[in-house]
């Protein structure tokens, strides 16, 4: 994955991710953040509501624009500033969400971009709308998900600089220490 700068985006620009939802992983959320509420987590309940069976949290499908906010566009860098949303369909297992982001405005001067944000399910209903500030990374960053390595630009070119200052402080080390024990 490589994070696109402000000056790489533009009105129009568009990413997206697909992913079915499973009961493994409305329940990993569930836990990860104790929304115990039992539309969400218990089949007797839910059954009595007009969903008839648990329903995922609406925060869970928001978290499927995260990670294209966070992978995609702007991608590795990125910094959520707001977002609004509107659930407008229940998101249930089984479903295909397509979670997509689209840049509406680039507000280079302040390294903002404005994103049209939606859900869809797998019969193209919208399940979610709304609206995100970004702020992209200001340097280009490449982000191997195998590895979990993250490098920027930057980093590379100061990269000899951080071994020769490790040298330094090496030496001195050394320095310091032999000197205490000639003076002993």
């Amino acid at each position: 994955m490589i994070g696109k700068t402000i000056g790489e985006l533009t009105p129009g620009d568009h990413a997206e991710i697909v992913q079915t939802v499973t009961h493994d992983h409305i329940a990993g959320f569930i836990h990860a953040v104790g929304d115990f509420n039992p539309v969400h987590s218990d089949p007797v309940y839910a059954a009595g509501t007009p969903f008839k069976e648990p329903i995922a949290p609406g925060i869970y499908t928001a978290g499927l624009v995260s990670a294209v906010i966070g992978t995609r566009l702007p991608g590795p860098g990125a910094v959520y500033v707001s977002q609004s949303l509107k659930f407008t369909k229940p998101v249930r297992a089984g479903d295909t969400i397509t979670a997509r982001v689209e840049v509406l405005e680039v507000i280079r001067e302040r390294n903002r971009i404005r994103l049209r944000t939606t859900c869809t399910n797998q019969r193209n209903e919208e399940v979610l709308s709304g609206e995100a500030w970004v702020m992209p990374s200001k340097v280009p960053i490449v982000y191997d998900e195998d590895r979990r390595v993250v490098t920027s630009l930057a980093l590379l070119t100061l990269q000899p600089w951080s071994w020769a200052a490790q040298a330094m402080s090496a030496w001195a080390a050394m320095v310091t220490s032999l000197t205490s024990a000639a003076r002993r």
